[in-house]
């Protein structure tokens, strides 16, 4: 069986299985109705339309 040579520090154990821990920007697209950034598969938050249909009522800006 395989035996370890010697301790592996705290340090270096959590720096190894830390390396995958990265930050990704959110996935955008652009709405085919108003053409704002929303996230994919949901209704956009600008004009509340999903799939070509009004989804949700949104409240214009005065």
């Amino acid at each position: 069986m395989a035996v370890p040579k010697g301790k592996v520090s705290r340090q270096r154990r959590d720096k190894r299985r830390s390396s995958h821990w990265k930050l990704t920007a959110p996935t955008l697209v652009k709405c085919p109705s108003c053409g704002a950034l929303c996230m994919p598969h949901r209704a956009c938050p600008e004009c509340g339309k999903y799939n070509g249909r009004t989804v949700i009522q949104v409240e214009e800006a005065k």
